[in-house]
């Protein structure tokens, strides 16, 4: 028996290393390794789903639970060349729209007290969110800023805002780094303010805590919202990829040799990514669309599928994941 023992057990030990070494030769415990690092990288840096998916379930917060108010920034002379195209694309996805305008027409638009031109773009921004908060607050929970040249997939804004709590002061949007602390939003691009970040807003005007310092619109919104101590958010995606975009899609998405940062990528507050890795597969916006590529988009998001295509991309499975590997699980 004795032989047949020790038999066995030379037989055992040689098949586990023979196991161990084939793995081994497959999967590289070097490349295992650094891709469990390299993905626990990209989770840490977006906070959005690791901790709002800690203190709540999909089920209490589905994606389109979020209720979003958009409001166009557009004038007269651009109602026929841009705001209309704006109309019968993406605003539709929309709970609630308006434009808003120097004048009232039937597009409709909503008269604001304020002249055109680039210089009071912050002074309409004023105006249209106190507008706003009077006559609107309670028909929406987020209030989305876009320009008519820019086009948004309103499903992938509500994902990440379906994460969030409207009732705390947050801010969202492609963020920049000049000039304020915390960074602030690029206004092409546009950005999304909770009920809370409303409200302190239109405080902020009525305390003298916030005042028309500057006509860069975007720059002094995002200084208003700094004293008035709203949260930046960030909108990457768990790769760590850009969601909102303050340029067309060819800005960004095309490879290129090493380089200084390129002009319109010089103010992004986070490391920007070149390539096909720029940008999220759950991209909410881009910039500078105009007419005829809102009606192209349109059809890429809403139409077009590669008959069989498996989607890769599940960012709830990684998150889940993630949460269940911290928990000890």
């Amino acid at each position: 028996m004795r032989p047949i023992s020790v038999t066995f057990t030379i037989g055992l030990i040689f098949g586990y290393l023979s196991l161990r070494l084939l793995l081994t030769s497959m999967f590289p415990i070097e490349l295992v390794s650094d891709s469990v690092k390299n993905e626990k990288n990209q989770l840490d840096a977006y906070n959005i789903h690791t901790e709002a998916n800690q203190k709540t379930s999909s089920a209490e917060n589905p994606p389109n639970s979020a209720r979003i108010l958009c409001w166009i920034m557009t004038g007269p002379r651009n109602l026929e060349s841009r705001t209309k195209h704006v109309k019968q694309t993406w605003g539709k996805h929309c709970h609630h729209i308006l434009y808003m305008s120097s004048v009232k027409t039937d597009f409709p638009t909503v008269e604001l007290n304020v002249s055109e031109g680039r210089e009071n773009l912050y002074w309409k921004t004023i105006r249209a969110l106190q507008y706003i908060h009077q006559h609107h607050q309670d028909q929406a929970n987020w209030f989305l800023k876009a320009d008519d040249d820019t086009f948004v997939v309103i499903e992938n804004l509500q994902y990440i805002l379906s994460k969030l709590d409207p009732e705390k002061p947050l801010y969202l949007g492609r963020r920049f780094k000049p000039f304020i602390s915390q960074g602030y939003m690029s206004g092409g691009a546009g950005y999304v303010l909770s009920k809370e970040a409303l409200r302190r807003f239109v405080e902020g005007f009525q305390t003298g805590q916030c005042t028309h310092f500057s006509t860069i619109e975007d720059m002094a919104l995002g200084k208003c919202m700094e004293t008035m101590k709203v949260e930046p958010v960030d909108t990457r995606d768990v790769k760590g990829r850009q969601t909102f975009h303050a340029f067309p899609l060819d800005h960004y998405v095309i490879r290129q040799l090493p380089r200084p940062r390129p002009w319109h990528m010089i103010y992004d507050y986070y490391e920007p990514n070149e390539g096909p890795n720029c940008c999220s597969d759950f991209i909410v916006s881009f910039h500078y669309i105009y007419a005829v590529q809102q009606y192209v988009l349109e059809y890429f998001t809403y139409h077009l599928r590669p008959y069989g295509y498996s989607y890769r991309f599940r960012p709830d499975e990684i998150v889940e994941a993630n949460n269940k590997t911290n928990k000890g699980g």
